[in-house]
Formats: C-alpha cells, sequence, structure tokens
C-alpha cells in the first residue's frame, strides 16, 4: 500500500469527521477522494459514494430518530420522488451515457472528464452555499404544512443529481424542508439524513445491477467513515460546528476548482 492509497483511506475517516462535526457536506469528498486517491473510475466512484454516504448518513438518521428530532411524514414526501429519481437515473441513465460526450478544438471531453466537470460544479455551488450560510437556530416549533408539488419537484431534482455525481445533497434538501414544509431547521437537518440514507442506498440497488462491485473494498472504506462520524459527534460538543462549516466551504471551494483545472489539463 502506497502513501497515496494510505491518504485515501485517511480520507474516508475525514469524510465521516465533517459529517459528525457540521452535519453535512462530508460527503462531497467522497468521490474526489476515491477518483484522485485511491484510482477509481469516477463512474464506479459516483456508486461507491452512494453506498458511503447512504451508510454514514443512516447512522446519523437512526441517532436523530432516538432524539425524536426525524419528521416521517416530510421524508417519505420528500424521499419518495428522489429515490425513485435516483434509482432510475443510476439504472438508466448513467450507463446511456456516451464514453466521448463532445469534442471541441481537439479537446475530447470524455464521460468520465465530463461526470467529474459537473462534480466541479456541484462542489463550488455547495461551498458558496456552506460560506453564505445565514441560518439561524430556527428552532421554534410551529405546524408542519406542505406545498407537495414543489416538494415532489425538488425530490426528483435533488434524486437526479444524486443519482449523477453520487453526492447526499443536503445542501439543496434542508433549504427546501424548511421552505416548502416548514420544518424548523433543526428537524429539517435530521430528516434531511434520512431522506439522504433512503435515496442513496435504494439508487446504489440500481448500480449492483449494472457493475461489480468490490464488497471488501467498499465495506473498509465506509467503516472508516463510520468511526469518522462517532469522532465527530464527539468532537462537535467542543468544536463551533457552525464557524468550522465556512471554513469547510472555503476547502470544498478550492476543491472544485482543482478539479476543472485537473481535468481540463488532461
Amino acid at each position: 500500500m502506497d502513501v497515496i492509497e494510505i491518504l485515501g483511506y485517511i480520507g474516508a475517516l475525514i469524510i465521516g469527521l465533517v459529517l459528525g462535526l457540521i452535519g453535512g457536506g462530508g460527503s462531497i469528498l467522497t468521490v474526489p477522494i476515491l477518483v484522485y486517491l485511491l484510482a477509481i473510475n469516477p463512474v464506479t466512484a459516483t456508486a461507491y459514494s452512494l453506498f458511503v454516504v447512504g451508510a454514514t448518513s443512516l447512522i446519523g438518521a437512526i441517532k436523530n430518530i432516538k432524539n425524536k428530532q426525524v419528521d416521517f411524514r416530510t421524508a417519505f414526501v420528500f424521499a419518495v420522488p428522489a429515490f425513485i429519481a435516483v434509482y432510475a437515473t443510476r439504472m438508466f441513465v448513467v450507463p446511456a451515457i456516451p464514453d466521448t460526450l463532445f469534442s471541441i478544438a481537439g479537446f475530447e471531453v470524455t464521460k468520465n472528464i465530463g461526470i467529474m466537470l459537473f462534480f466541479a460544479i456541484i462542489m463550488v455551488v455547495s461551498a458558496i452555499s456552506m460560506i453564505l450560510d445565514k441560518s439561524g437556530d430556527n428552532n421554534i416549533e410551529g405546524k408542519v404544512t406542505y406545498n407537495y408539488p414543489l416538494i415532489i419537484i425538488e425530490g426528483v431534482g435533488v434524486g437526479l443529481l444524486t443519482g449523477i455525481v453520487g453526492a447526499g445533497g443536503g445542501f439543496l434538501i434542508i433549504p427546501a424542508l424548511v421552505l416548502f414544509a416548514k420544518l424548523p431547521m433543526k428537524k429539517a437537518v435530521a430528516t434531511s439524513l434520512l431522506i439522504i440514507a433512503i435515496k442513496s442506498l435504494i439508487g446504489f440497488i440500481g448500480d449492483i445491477q449494472n457493475m461489480e462491485i468490490d464488497w471488501i473494498f467498499l465495506l473498509i472504506f465506509t467503516g472508516l467513515s463510520i468511526i469518522g462520524i462517532f469522532a465527530g459527534i464527539y468532537l462537535s460538543k467542543f468544536i463551533n460546528g457552525k464557524k468550522l462549516k465556512k471554513s469547510f466551504g472555503w476547502f470544498v471551494l478550492v476543491m472544485g476548482i482543482y478539479i476543472f483545472w485537473k481535468e481540463l489539463s488532461k
């Protein structure tokens, strides 16, 4: 095992650590770590990311369920269109993407490069969301109302996004739950983890049917990420997660720009 590979497994711990510390965002690192440190094909990496994100989010969701912070009705309304969309994307859309998307002035944009460039865009958008996050401690319990059409549209959109890049999409789900279901922020964050777990793991089923899975590697990587989550949850008692979230946002922004540069320089 070389140094780069060791860094990849350390990265798995960091993914969980960030999730435990700030409640989201860490999953955005999964695909870059798998691709650049562990030399895994981008399409396979997005599949593995679904499993890692789903399993780690499930751990957080179980904790929130015990604390009675999850709104199950909202999770169901949002998760159903989301997991249908992510499953269909992994089962039918991703395999149908051509190996060569297009060429510009002799530069050939392949399927792998296209996925990584799209992922870089999502990283930049996610980073900006974390940096500019002005959400307060809006945890006032009120009547939960539902804008069903918008929730369903958002669920399908997040499902498509998750299916293509393998990220959890919490930066899109949480605002949707606050705006369209009128959930207080604390419940929105807790409920989003259950939604992410359901749609990611069901989406991964589409990949099991389409590709060979290295289960030993995937379970080791996921296990390290889960260890990281427990460490992050413990450390969150001593570290200001909100301040850390903005710093992490700047890191993700730099990573997104780096991926643009790396893929376009090939």
